[in-house]
């Protein structure tokens, strides 16, 4: 492949070896390419440490919207949280670059354009915005997240409430919901309130839980595309050719999936 690339790549979890994998079956050159993450870069696999070591050094040839492990991770390397077994993330806090890892991640977003038309979240799209919008309020956060009040964010990030978006939200209740939509979310009920207790297939959820991309949205055209990660239990089916997703859980014993945005070709590898 002589011409340059563009991948997006779902969930790695600190998988470092499906990571380098899946770029050597993609045919990734770290002095051409572009690696895009949409998000949970770190936490649960077996190395984090090196897989945040690698992205790091591909500089501007890699970016990554923010996923809930990597908020959790900035919290607990300020001692908001205490990290779990399960996390796996103690060479990276035990790390003399902590402080370099830390700032690594607060300049991400929690969404961002990667194409015209094209909007990349770790979650979703909340079925009451626009790709537009949920480019704005992840500028929000971004902008705390950059700035002094940092810490108090992540602080105050945790629950949750509010259930339902309103234009009226303010202070803590605004950023929790807008955290929470773009890196939690998977179910909806009643068409607009946010549901975190089932992370199921949707065919074995409740009745009354819709996953958010079946809820139509008439603020998303026809021609927008959102590509997100964060729902494993999917394996990238959403039924929809606008809406893709590439979380299809690596980390569970599964695949990890990269889009190449040039010719729409989906690149798998199995753990």
């Amino acid at each position: 492949m002589c011409e340059s690339q563009t991948l997006v790549i779902g969930d790695i979890q600190g998988c470092f070896g499906g990571l380098m994998a899946l770029l050597e079956k993609a045919g990734f050159d770290e002095q051409r390419d572009t690696l895009l993450a949409v998000g949970d870069v770190l936490a649960r696999g077996e190395d984090s440490h090196a897989t945040v070591k690698y992205l790091m050094d591909l500089g501007d040839r890699f970016c990554t919207v923010l996923g809930n492990h990597d908020l959790h991770f900035l919290a607990v390397s300020q001692g908001i949280k205490k990290a779990k077994k399960s996390d796996r993330i103690d060479p990276l806090l035990k790390s003399k670059k902590l402080g370099d890892y830390v700032d690594w991640f607060r300049q991400f977003p929690l969404a961002m354009a990667v194409r015209e038309n094209t909007t990349m979240v770790h979650a979703g799209l909340y079925p009451g915005w626009s790709p537009a919008q949920l480019l704005a309020y992840s500028d929000e956060i971004s902008t705390v997240l950059k700035g002094s009040g940092w810490k108090t964010l992540l602080e105050n990030m945790y629950g949750n409430g509010p259930f339902e978006w309103k234009d009226t939200l303010k202070g803590v209740q605004r950023q929790r919901f807008i955290i929470n939509a773009c890196t939690r979310m998977r179910f909806i009920q009643d068409q607009k309130y946010l549901d975190f207790a089932c992370k199921h297939h949707p065919d074995d959820a409740p009745a009354n839980l819709t996953p958010w991309f079946s809820i139509p949205n008439p603020s998303l055209c026809a021609e927008q595309r959102i590509i997100f990660g964060h729902w494993a239990a999917l394996e990238g089916e959403t039924g929809s050719e606008q809406i893709t997703g590439l979380d299809t859980g690596y980390v569970w014993g599964n695949t990890l999936t990269a889009l190449r945005l040039e010719t729409n070709e989906l690149i798998s590898v199995s753990a």
